[in-house]
């Protein structure tokens, strides 16, 4: 029998370091590109208290990591800023807001008006002169202006809002454009003259820009994170139990010790314990498991779960935002802001090129007035190249691949925690199990049949552990109809086993060089009394698709490793049933940490999964780290993805999909810069109207969110 050494205990901390939970995470419903990105986490970053500030656009979220921040001083902070926040919560999370109506109406107002203003400029294109034609040109204003100031107020209002607070975002070059546009083509329906007004292509071009907002807005939605399904199963009443009668409450009002009833189809509103009742529970969207499980008094049941056949009664243990589901929903909105050293690159080149916008749209309004004297054409390359170098798609390049592969490995049973995660298991080569509860499934049984009055006394001290091998003593002895003996003074000893007294002489149930006289390494645990030593050997079942899990690794080109703290016969066991070559048995959790941090030194990128506290220090200085759900807390801490079903298949869908989402974080941001590359050019020197200009800008963000959501494997 082993237990983690005390050290071990630490471990977590050094490895909290490299992808600590953030402290406060913030709702921003008005940001929408990397200008905003930059002002966010300026203002924050300009606070003592706060560590870290991350903003991720998709998901309008600010992460904050901090000593003893809270909400309030981080939304004033901002709101000097000219920003909106808010706490993040479930419920906010599992609506979707009125910012795509809102946008769709503007859309309706912007092309209802820009077809009546094209119609009207057919007839001046067509040789209308005169009275005619400046009747025309005024009737166009009156219908263009009050629909550019009405459609354009988003991209007006946050230009005004950052302009008012000594910034610049994205929407001042917009904002720029489409004001030109309109005032000049406003000048020259009222001066007269030979030049042709543009309040079409204001009109385009506030048209065409938000539908590229309306886009981006959509495919948010239509890779609806994870975060949002979870607080989707979030309920808002329960059934309440007072004196035997029943009473609708609202669920956040229950607390521990609240007696509540669960219908057929009602989805639990609470974690608790099954007082009474006999049912099956649909577990699927909290554990990807399709099988119901059957429930009965004194199981445990939790919030999200939905009871299908039977009234159920059930003692609330917790409520609210203590709730596994709460908590996972919180766990998940976290995992969602992953920020890899693409996401960086993407973010430091929108910045950057925020101010060059302006640059560009200044110089190129200067030069063509100097070539040409024509001060109408500068104008209109200007505008061009103000729209067109908008790098929207460059924020959007990394957060949108974040979040749909995110939301897709949890429908698959994978929580993604770490923040970096998928960038670095796109880089593993090496996957490292342990065994027990990994690889099997953890129920030991024990071997042969051993003496009755030995296997009675050893049940008698196994009482007192929850290891495997205890479990199974207990068990094997009751299978038999042996009563475990009496024992006083029962004593956990970490890392060797049980002791205890009986019949006036101390006993030990554990590592056999520590009960008795013995061999250093059997395969099994011993019982001695300071003479006399019992072997007992175990054997445990691997978990039914363990082998098509490693064969799946072995087929995509990943070496496989199996360290254990068990008996080396044991583990050389399962390592030769499952096909494992390197297969290592008795190693203490520092021999497991320097075994991968000796594979690092060679240069390979270990990937550890394990499940209890001897597999600490293993997660901790591994390149990345999965734990079972049913792991120890500890484990389940230090893993960079949590395993939330029993199966083990989606192990290799996990590290095939972080691979695709790398390649293609690296495909938009190559798409985005070759937009750059190709479309400023253009602008520049003439060849691009506002109008192509506003079609071009939308189309690079589209093309970006589409290779977001594509299926990455």
């Amino acid at each position: 029998m082993t237990a983690a050494c005390p050290a071990c205990v630490a471990l977590p901390e050094r490895a909290a370091t490299r992808d600590a939970d953030p402290d406060v995470v913030l709702h921003l419903p008005d940001i929408h590109c990397a200008g905003c990105i930059a002002s966010v986490e300026d203002a924050l970053g300009r606070l003592p208290e706060v560590r870290e500030a991350r903003v991720n656009l998709t998901l309008r979220r600010v992460f904050i990591a901090g000593a003893n921040i809270t909400p309030g001083p981080m939304i004033e902070a901002l709101a000097g800023a000219g920003h909106r926040a808010q706490e993040l919560d479930t419920g906010r999370l599992g609506r979707q807001g009125n910012e795509g109506r809102d946008l769709l109406m503007r859309i309706g107002v912007a092309g209802f008006a820009m077809m009546n203003v094209m119609l009207l400029s057919v007839a001046v294109w067509s040789g209308a002169a005169g009275a005619t034609e400046r009747l025309f040109h005024l009737i166009s204003a009156a219908i263009a202006l009050p629909a550019v100031a009405f459609s354009g107020r988003p991209f007006f209002a946050s230009a005004l809002t950052a302009l008012s607070r000594g910034r610049l975002n994205m929407d001042v070059p917009i904002s720029l454009a489409i004001a030109l546009a309109a005032l000049v083509s406003l000048a020259s329906a009222l001066l007269g003259g030979e030049q042709h007004g543009w309040f079409d292509a204001a009109l385009a071009l506030t048209f065409f820009l938000l539908i590229g907002r309306y886009l981006d807005h959509a495919g948010r939605n239509a890779a609806r994170s994870a975060a949002a399904e979870l607080a989707a199963l979030d309920v808002s009443q329960a059934i309440l139990l007072e004196g035997g009668a029943e009473r609708i409450v609202r669920a956040e009002s229950l607390a521990p010790g609240d007696m509540i009833r669960a219908r057929p189809g009602d989805r639990l509103p609470a974690d608790g314990v099954v007082t009474s009742g006999l049912s099956d529970l649909d577990r699927s969207a909290l554990t990807g498991e399709s099988k119901a499980g059957r429930v009965g008094p004194g199981e445990e049941v939790a919030a999200g779960e939905v009871n299908l056949t039977g009234p159920l009664d059930i003692r609330v243990v917790r409520a609210g935002r203590e709730t596994a589901l709460s908590r996972l929903t919180d766990l998940v909105a976290t995992a969602e802001a992953q920020r890899s050293r693409h996401a960086g690159i993407a973010d430091r080149a929108a910045r950057a090129y925020a101010p060059v916008v302006h640059i560009l749209g200044a110089a190129a309004f200067l030069l063509w007035l100097g070539l040409t004297g024509d001060a109408w054409r500068a104008l209109d390359v200007a505008i061009s190249v103000l729209v067109i170098t908008c790098p929207c798609a460059l924020g959007l390049a990394v957060p949108a691949v974040s979040t749909v592969a995110t939301a897709r490995l949890y429908k698959l049973g994978l929580l993604v925690k770490s923040r970096t995660a998928l960038e670095r298991l796109s880089e593993i080569d090496l996957v490292v199990f342990d065994k027990t509860g990994t690889l099997t499934t953890g129920a030991a049984r024990l071997r042969g049949e051993p003496d009755p009055a030995a296997l009675s006394l050893a049940a008698g001290l196994a009482q007192g552990s929850n290891h495997p091998y205890s479990r199974a003593i207990v068990a094997a002895a009751a299978e038999r109809g042996l009563e475990p003996a009496p024992v006083q003074d029962v004593t956990e000893v970490a890392g060797r086993g049980v002791e205890g007294h009986s019949g006036g002489r101390r006993v030990r149930l554990g590592r056999p060089d520590w009960a008795g006289p013995g061999d250093a390494d059997p395969d099994g645990v011993a019982l001695g009394d300071g003479s006399h030593v019992t072997l007992f050997t175990f054997e445990e079942e691997p978990r039914p698709d363990a082998e098509e899990c490693l064969r799946m690794l072995e087929a995509h080109g990943y070496d496989i490793a199996l360290l254990s703290g068990d008996a080396s016969a044991a583990v050389a066991r399962v390592a030769t049933r499952l096909g494992i070559e390197t297969a290592k048995g008795r190693m203490t959790p520092e021999e497991k940490a320097a075994w991968l941090e000796a594979r690092a030194a060679e240069g390979r990128r270990t990937l550890m999964i394990g499940d209890g506290l001897n597999d600490t220090g293993a997660l901790s200085v591994a390149h990345a780290a999965l734990s079972p759900g049913s792991a120890l807390e500890a484990a389940r801490s230090l893993a960079d993805v949590v395993l939330l079903s029993d199966r083990l298949e989606p192990i290799a869908t996990l590290l095939a999909t972080a691979r695709a989402s790398t390649v293609r974080m690296k495909q938009n941001i190559a798409l985005a810069g070759l937009y750059n590359v190709v479309a400023v050019p253009l602008a520049f020197s003439g060849h691009a109207t506002p109008l192509i200009a506003a079609l071009a800008m939308s189309a690079s963000s589209l093309t970006v969110s589409l290779n977001a959501a594509r299926k990455l494997a």
